[in-house]
């Protein structure tokens, strides 16, 4: 029968194995990307799968004045979709990460929520 002291042990260790993975996957997580789109490609959005923004590129034919509101809307329309695009990848990420630790599907590790 192990000790109290000998449960708390495997427990921290437990803890730090899992802290180590998360660590890595949001590392993993950032050097995954990602690109959000509208208007048919003439705006578009790449970024990690963390979320972080890395470049944003529109089409010249939307370089006018009076198209200033509609690439506004567009501009705001592919950050929307490489965001959406990131959280999904992120939460695949997690379900691989959760299952190769043997943990049940559904399963919330706090600080990943």
């Amino acid at each position: 029968m192990k000790s109290m002291e000998e449960m708390m042990q495997a427990a921290q260790q437990a803890a730090e194995t899992i802290q180590n993975q998360m660590n890595d996957m949001q590392v993993k997580l950032d050097s995954i990307e990602v690109e959000g789109t509208a208007g048919g490609g003439l705006v578009k959005v790449r970024a990690t799968a963390k979320g972080r923004i890395l470049g944003v590129s529109i089409d010249d034919s939307l370089m006018k004045l009076d198209e200033k509101h509609m690439v506004e809307d567009l501009v705001t329309a592919a950050f929307n979709d490489a965001r959406d695009k990131s959280d999904r990848v992120s939460e695949e990420q997690m379900k691989e990460m959760q299952g190769g630790m043997g943990l049940p599907p559904g399963f919330n590790l706090p600080g990943m929520g």
